[in-house]
């Protein structure tokens, strides 16, 4: 048998690189960005071990694991955004803590998460007031809450599926949100809507959504996905829902 060495070029312009760190539980959020970036994007997705029970405490373990689930993204890849995709996670670990362990990991020229995402989207349409609408128990959202009120973003009206395990999320019905959302936002005074959770379904009916209130609607996956866009100077796919991906 004859072995023979054949000489190749090397590609030297890549699409921009974009990684995501997603939660072992999560069901959702790969397949929303997948829809939300078009071919000019390449995305390099890894796993977080993450609590079936979601809990202060399951939440800030994740700290512990942050990092090294960051450095399973592709050691070698120069990426113009890294995200962290757990809101919950985000407010009870820190924005800045998370900054830190995921570009200790990788090596990304920014970091974002759905908490900064949401302040830069609401920043961008002039939202101060939001209806929060959550999957999770009242203890895990309320920090949330907080954490926006630091950032100038206020939450007046707050309503819960109070769901304390992961396995439902993904299974709530777009239906119950949709009944949800329209319930909660009915007393007024809100600029926008926040749908909290990067494994909640939610990206097939914020148009209609939009529709029915008369407002911008917001998730968890849809600011993230925009403010990564945002940061790489790249566009989210044709297509994509909402008032935030118009602007």
């Amino acid at each position: 048998m004859s072995f023979r060495v054949f000489p190749y070029e090397p590609v030297e312009v890549f699409p921009t690189q974009l990684g995501l760190i997603v939660l072992q539980s999560d069901e959702t959020v790969e397949q929303d960005f997948r829809r939300l970036f078009g071919p000019e994007v390449e995305l390099q997705f890894t796993r977080i071990r993450s609590g079936a029970d979601v809990t202060p405490e399951t939440l800030a373990a994740m700290e512990g694991d942050l990092g090294a689930s960051a450095e399973l993204l592709c050691p070698w890849t120069r990426f113009a955004a890294v995200g962290y995709g757990c809101t919950s996670g985000t407010a009870q670990i820190g924005r800045a803590q998370v900054a830190a362990l995921v570009s200790g990991g990788a090596q990304t020229r920014a970091v974002t998460e759905p908490v900064s995402a949401l302040l830069a989207a609401c920043a961008a349409l002039g939202v101060r007031r939001i209806a929060f609408l959550s999957p999770y128990l009242a203890e895990v959202s309320d920090r949330i809450c907080k954490v926006l009120a630091e950032g100038g973003v206020e939450t007046p009206l707050f309503g819960s599926f109070n769901v304390s395990t992961e396995a439902k999320v993904a299974r709530i019905a777009p239906a119950s949100i949709i009944a949800a959302a329209e319930r909660l936002v009915e007393p007024g005074g809100v600029d926008a809507l926040f749908m909290s959770c990067t494994n909640l379904r939610t990206l097939g009916i914020i148009d209609d959504l939009e529709t029915r209130l008369s407002m911008p609607v917001l998730s968890s996956n849809l600011v993230l996905a925009w403010h990564m866009a945002r940061l790489s100077d790249v566009a989210l796919a044709p297509g994509t829902p909402g008032r935030l991906a118009r602007l």
